[in-house]
């Protein structure tokens, strides 16, 4: 069974669960699913981004689209994933992918041994003109289909292999297409 980290059993206290979103620039989908995740968990999870090569701003798409949504933009920042690594750093519970090319790269190691899984968006900052708000409201309604089912998890009572395999299959879900309106 994976207890939740730092579970005090005496007390039944844990804190949240650390959790990070990995994508080259850390400007699009990382930062959409770091928005997603830090209002849909409730106090149960913190959520975080981070790039192996990051633009050093967040794309100007993806904060209007989560601001006309009502998402909290306040300290979205693109950072390089070096700010989390190293054995002083926080502890991650969870790291996801979001893009193929972070994916496939070397990563820094990670303090805690979190559970990792690929959970692949297609890059809406690639699309230009006309379509590109689009793409950036499809890449959210995908990661939040996906983090809906992370959040569903009984993560206190599945097993590290079980839990593990569960992440692996949430980045290989076909997703529904987005609801137009």
């Amino acid at each position: 069974m994976l207890l939740p980290p730092d579970r005090d059993e005496s007390r039944m206290i844990a804190r949240p669960y650390n959790v990070l979103f990995l994508c080259t620039g850390n400007s699009a989908r990382s930062i959409l699913a770091e928005a997603l995740l830090s209002r849909d968990g409730e106090g149960r999870f913190r959520a975080f981004s981070a790039g192996s090569f990051p633009k050093g701003q967040v794309h100007p798409m993806a904060l209007e689209v989560l601001r006309d949504l009502d998402f909290n933009t306040d300290g979205l920042r693109s950072k390089s994933w070096d700010e989390f690594a190293g054995p002083n750093a926080r502890q991650f519970d969870f790291i996801f992918t979001v893009c193929d090319n972070a994916a496939g790269e070397i990563c820094p190691i990670w303090p805690g041994k979190p559970m990792t899984a690929h959970w692949g968006i297609e890059d809406p900052a690639a699309i230009d003109g006309e379509g590109q708000r689009r793409a950036f409201t499809d890449a959210l309604h995908y990661l939040h289909n996906r983090i809906a089912l992370f959040l569903s998890l009984p993560l206190e009572s599945l097993d590290a292999m079980s839990l593990q395999n569960r992440l692996r299959e949430i980045g290989e879900t076909k997703d529904m297409e987005p609801k137009r309106g």
